[in-house]
């Protein structure tokens, strides 16, 4: 055990991580099985692609830092095998802080640094989902195997009808060449942090790749609601992009009709609305991260002052 450390005893860590394992288990039942079969699906495999989601980590839990798991009568808990683990004495598995901040130290001030600034502007819930009408835009071949809702004219007319405002870089670097100079923003990698704003469908979606991203410092609950949120937030955006996705027993969003905009909006705001407390949450867990890295160098400091 270290200092602070919170001591969990086996019967309550191994019930928190079988309930999570199912949880996740259940969340990717579908892609595992259609894997297994060889089968593809354009709107759900985006989480797994795109954010290269694997089950097997998303099924593990973690309970964070400052959180020691006590070994059981068989021996230490699974997490000892883990990266980023360590095992005292005692056999008492915790997160290695300072190792993990070693090997994504810099990613976690990324994180914060972007997270902070987008939760900070309001939401701008005016753009109907057009990022994906714009990566369609007079293309011959598309993003995904499945039909045009409206065919190519048909698409191409509802680009050119209305006024495009995608803040979010990984979404508009997938425009069309022809599509890019139409947005009214020309966002960067650079950029980002000055621009993500929280309406985004994509800003919200990424709370899964920052889960990701932060691994075991995050709490395996937090982890699985940024997924599940994730998959609701993808279902809507293929709902209102241009493809036909009546193949998946999914209803479109017509956003190129003003009732279509109006149930865009409304699924947009509770989306978001949820987005708002997960981000909050990865925030904390980026900010006590950072205490703990700082501590030591004040710590380090004060010894050294006269």
């Amino acid at each position: 055990m270290h200092l602070g450390e919170v001591r969990l005893p086996p019967s309550t860590w191994t019930e928190l991580s079988t309930r999570h394992a199912d949880r996740a288990d259940a969340l990717t039942a579908g892609h595992r099985s259609r894997s297994a079969r060889g089968e593809k699906h354009a709107v759900e495999d985006f989480l797994f692609t795109y954010y290269n989601t694997r089950p097997s980590l998303l099924r593990r839990w973690h309970p964070g830092p400052g959180v020691a798991l006590a070994t059981t009568n068989d021996g230490p808990a699974p997490h000892a095998g883990w990266r980023w683990y360590r095992t005292d004495p005692d056999g008492n598995v915790s997160l290695d802080v300072a190792a993990f901040l070693v090997d994504r130290g810099d990613a976690v001030r990324f994180i914060h640094r972007l997270l902070t600034a987008t939760a900070a502007r309001p939401a701008f819930t005016g753009c109907f989902g057009l990022h994906e009408w714009a990566m369609a835009y007079r293309q011959d071949a598309h993003r995904h195997p499945l039909p045009l809702r409206l065919g190519q004219a048909g698409t191409d007319a509802v680009v050119e009808g209305h006024q495009i405002r995608c803040t979010h870089f990984d979404a508009f670097r997938f425009f069309t060449p022809s599509a890019a100079p139409l947005n009214r923003m020309q966002p960067t990698r650079e950029s980002q942090p000055d621009m993500e704003q929280p309406g985004c469908l994509h800003a919200s979606m990424d709370c899964h790749k920052w889960a990701i991203k932060l691994g075991p410092a995050v709490l395996g609950d937090l982890a699985l609601d940024c997924f599940e949120l994730a998959q609701e937030m993808r279902t809507l955006d293929m709902q209102a992009s241009p493809y036909d996705v009546s193949s998946y027993g999914l209803t479109p969003v017509a956003i190129e009709t003003p009732d279509g905009k109006a149930a865009y909006v409304e699924r947009q705001r509770a989306l978001t609305a949820r987005a708002v407390g997960l981000r909050s949450k990865l925030i904390e867990a980026c900010s006590v991260l950072l205490r703990i890295e700082v501590g030591p160098i004040q710590h380090r400091i004060s010894q050294h002052s006269p």
